[in-house]
C-alpha cells in the first residue's frame, strides 16, 4: 500500500506539472509569444505549488526528473555554441567582459550586503549569467541566428552559461580554492577521455561509423542514445566530484557535438534537433515548472523593493558593459547602430537557469534565505519577459 501511494502521490504531481507544461506554450501562442513560454511555465509553478494551490509536491522522483530537465536544457545550449567562435577575437573579447561583469557584480553584492564577500559572490554570479537556453528558441524563431547579432548573442551566451559554472564550482565550493581547481581539471581530463573514446573508435574503424550513423534514425536511435549515455556520464561525474552538473551538461554538449561529427558532418544538428523534442516535450518544462513551484510569491511580492533592485542590478553588471564593449571597442561581431548594440546587451543579461542554481546551492548553505533565494529566481524571470521583447522591438527598428 505504501508504494502505491507514492505511485499515486508522484503521478498527481507529475500530473499537475504536464498540465502545466501543456498550457504554457498554448498561452504564450495566445498572447503572440510576448510572454515567453518559459514565464508561462514558471507561473504555473508558483500556482501549483505548495505555497500556492499546494497542487503538486517536489517529490524525490519529479526532483530526479528537475535535475535531467536541466541538464538537457544545458546540454542543448552546449550544442548550439561554436567553440571556434568562442576561441577567436570575439570570443576572447566576450570573455573578458564577463569578468568585468562579475567584477562589478560582486562590488555591487559588497555594498548592498555589508561586505559578506560569499553573498556577494552569490550576487555577482546570478547577475552575470545568460539563459542561453532560454534565448535559443526566441532567437530561431525572429530569424536572427544566422545575423551578427544571433552570433554575438551565442557567444556571449556561451560564456555567461560556462563561466558562471566554473565560477560556482571554484568560489561556492566547501573546498578551498585550490582543491577546487584541481577537482575542475581532473573532471575537464576525465570529461575529454569520456568523449575521445568512441570518437577515436569511429575515426578508427569507419565501419562501424558508417553502421552507427545508418542506424540513427532506426528504431535503434544509436546517437542519440550515445548522446544521453555521455550527458549521464559528465553529469554523474560532476555529482561524484560535488561539481554543479550544469558543468557536466553543458560540456556534454560541447564534447558531444565535435564527436558525433566522427560519425557523419549532419549528425550533431540531427542530434540537437532529437535531443530539443526530448527536452522541450517532458524534461525541460518540468524544471521550469518546479522551479516556480519553489518561489513564494507572497513574500516576493512583500519584497518588491529587493525585485526591482536584483532586475537593475543584471541590467547595469551586464547589459551596460556589454553594450559599452560593443560601442567603444571592435569586437569583431559585425554589430552595428546603438540600437543592435542595445539589443545585445539585453540579450546577454537575460538569465534564469544559472540564476535558479546558484541560489538553490546558496540557500541550501545557508548563505542566503528562501526569500532572497525566490526574488533572485522571480527577477530572473522578469528578464525572461522583458528583456528579450525589448530587445527583438530594438533590433527591428531601423
Amino acid at each position: 500500500m505504501h508504494e502505491t501511494s507514492l505511485l499515486v502521490e508522484n503521478l498527481l504531481s507529475m500530473w499537475w506539472i504536464g498540465l502545466a507544461a501543456f498550457l504554457g506554450p498554448v498561452l504564450a501562442i495566445a498572447t503572440r509569444r510576448v510572454i515567453p513560454d518559459v514565464v508561462w511555465l514558471l507561473a504555473f509553478g508558483v500556482l501549483i505549488g505548495p505555497h500556492a494551490l499546494g497542487l503538486a509536491v517536489e517529490t524525490e522522483s519529479v526532483e530526479f526528473l528537475r535535475e535531467l530537465g536541466m541538464g538537457f536544457l544545458f546540454l542543448l545550449a552546449g550544442f548550439e555554441v561554436d567553440t571556434s567562435e568562442m576561441r577567436g577575437r570575439q570570443g576572447r573579447r566576450a570573455a573578458v567582459t564577463w569578468i568585468v561583469c562579475a567584477i562589478l557584480g560582486t562590488a555591487a553584492g559588497l555594498v548592498l550586503v555589508s561586505g559578506d564577500v560569499e553573498v556577494a559572490i552569490v550576487l555577482g554570479i546570478a547577475s552575470t549569467s545568460t539563459a542561453l537556453g532560454t534565448l535559443l528558441p526566441i532567437l530561431k524563431d525572429a530569424g536572427a541566428m544566422g545575423s551578427p547579432l544571433g552570433r554575438a548573442t551565442m557567444v556571449h551566451g556561451a560564456f555567461g552559461e560556462l563561466l558562471p559554472i566554473v565560477a560556482m564550482s571554484l568560489l561556492l565550493s566547501t573546498r578551498g580554492t585550490w582543491q577546487a581547481a584541481a577537482v575542475l581539471v581532473g573532471f575537464a581530463l576525465a570529461a575529454v577521455v569520456t568523449v575521445a573514446i568512441p570518437r577515436r573508435l569511429f575515426r578508427r574503424i569507419p565501419l562501424l561509423a558508417r553502421a552507427f550513423g545508418a542506424a540513427a534514425d532506426s528504431t535503434m536511435q544509436t546517437t542519440l542514445r550515445l548522446t544521453v549515455w555521455i550527458l549521464l556520464s559528465l553529469m554523474l561525474l560532476t555529482a561524484v566530484l560535488d561539481l554543479d552538473v550544469a558543468l557536466g551538461a553543458f560540456s556534454a554538449g560541447l564534447l558531444a557535438n565535435q564527436a558525433l561529427s566522427a560519425v557523419g558532418p549532419d549528425h550533431a544538428h540531427d542530434i540537437a534537433r532529437k535531443v530539443e523534442i526530448v527536452g522541450f516535450s517532458v524534461l525541460i518544462p518540468v524544471f521550469f515548472v518546479t522551479s516556480g513551484m519553489g518561489i513564494d510569491l507572497g513574500a516576493v511580492l512583500a519584497a518588491w523593493p529587493m525585485l526591482l533592485a536584483f532586475v537593475a542590478i543584471i541590467a547595469l553588471v551586464r547589459g551596460l558593459p556589454v553594450f559599452l564593449r560593443e560601442t567603444w571597442s571592435d569586437t569583431g561581431s559585425g554589430i552595428t547602430g546603438w540600437r543592435q548594440r542595445a539589443a545585445l546587451g539585453l540579450y546577454a543579461s537575460t538569465g534564469l537557469p544559472i540564476i535558479v542554481a546558484v541560489t538553490q546551492i546558496a540557500a541550501q548553505e545557508g548563505l542566503i534565505s528562501d526569500t532572497a533565494a525566490a526574488v533572485m529566481v522571480t527577477g530572473g524571470a522578469v528578464t525572461v519577459l522583458v528583456f528579450p521583447l525589448v530587445a527583438s522591438r530594438l533590433a527591428r527598428t531601423p
